[in-house]
């Protein structure tokens, strides 16, 4: 039994030195900041039936509005945070654009693959229906980020990822300078691994992200609203 003792106090203090030379490792290689490859890719996208545009709605240009940004954070460029080993937590930054342009980008994306026209151009809009564009398209879509917490906690033996996005949409018949929708989808979802990297963390955020966007214009009221601003005279 004493044998037994004294083997099992090996395995453990074994175990506890391989944890603390990953913590004094992670401890060491703290990063000033992350930055992860965040985007939609729209040619995996599955369109509902009721969006997808046919006749006269393909000849009308519709224009993206770059998002506003209506979180309660102190850095509007930040998506989220690493947790590290020390405790201690790291920004995470999209490489490429602010996520407000981001999330335009991948609606558009979206919108073409129903086979809309799409500006090129990204508008500039704050969702106020006495402010819409003139002559950047007859149907204006924007919309606001409410809430983008792309995390992950970071372990010994496990790492810990999380998303949270709350996006709101807003179209509108910018000929008739009237809104005719507004609403908004919430996303979330959660995985663990056993390896930690900005790469995975993007993907994580990238999936997301697309749930989001394909929530976004699933309903038949959203697609209805598009079609009415498209048709109106």
């Amino acid at each position: 039994m004493k044998h037994n003792g004294r083997f099992v106090l090996k395995i453990a203090a074994a175990f506890a030195l391989i944890a603390f030379s990953f913590a004094q490792a992670g401890w060491a290689a703290v990063p000033g900041r992350y930055n992860i490859d965040l985007h939609y890719d729209s040619d995996k996208a599955v369109i509902p039936a009721q969006l997808k545009a046919e006749g006269k709605v393909r000849s009308v240009v519709i224009a993206v509005a770059q998002f506003s940004d209506a979180r309660q954070v102190d850095d509007k460029k930040a998506v989220g945070w690493v947790k590290e080993l020390d405790g201690s937590k790291v920004k995470v930054f999209p490489k490429t654009n602010q996520p407000t342009r981001i999330i335009a980008d991948g609606i558009k994306g979206y919108l073409k693959k129903a086979g809309y026209k799409i500006a090129d151009k990204t508008a500039s809009w704050d969702l106020k229906e006495g402010n819409l564009p003139k002559g950047s398209g007859k149907v204006i879509i924007g919309g606001a980020i409410e809430e983008m917490d792309i995390t992950c906690w970071t372990g010994v033996f496990s790492n810990d990822y999380k998303i949270n996005m709350k996006l709101s949409l807003t179209v509108a018949d910018a000929a008739g300078g009237k809104i005719l929708y507004k609403g908004n989808v919430t996303v979330s979802s959660s995985r663990t691994d056993t390896s930690f990297s900005e790469g995975q963390l993007g993907y994580e955020a990238g999936m997301a992200l697309g749930d989001a966007i394909g929530k976004m214009f699933e309903g038949k009221t959203v697609a209805e609203k598009i079609k009415e601003a498209a048709l109106a005279k």
